[in-house]
């Protein structure tokens, strides 16, 4: 079992950047790929970025793509989301989540056994 605990969120200006962290503790942090998702107000989760325990494949949104970069540091049981160029469609609360390790980046929500309790992230015009 792991517990994922999110952070970085807050307001941001339109074009501005943010990094959140995604802290994990319990089990060996490197079982697990890991992945972004995020819910805006009214709206279904919606996938965002996922990497392999050994950060060695990533994959990104198209809604995100060259603006959002996942990475990973295993020494520090974190997972990172820098998020750069961020528009007011961004705005969201985003979520960790953590599946038992296949080396294999994961698009759906379903397959992500832990989750934390969320950042909220506010981009406005």
């Amino acid at each position: 079992q792991v517990q994922l605990v999110e952070s970085g969120g807050g307001l941001v200006q339109a074009g501005g950047s943010l990094r959140l962290s995604c802290a994990a503790a319990g089990r060996t942090f490197s079982s697990y790929d890991m992945a972004w998702f995020r819910q805006a107000p009214g709206k279904e989760h919606e996938f965002v970025a996922a990497i392999s325990w050994s950060g060695s494949r990533t994959t990104v949104a198209n809604s995100v793509k060259d603006r959002f970069t996942i990475s990973r540091d295993n020494a520090k049981n974190t997972v990172y989301l820098q998020m750069n160029r961020l528009k007011p469609e961004d705005t969201a609360v985003y979520y960790c989540g953590a599946a038992a390790r296949d080396g294999n980046p994961k698009l759906n929500r379903d397959e992500y056994d832990y989750w934390g309790q969320g950042t909220q992230v506010t981009v406005s015009s």
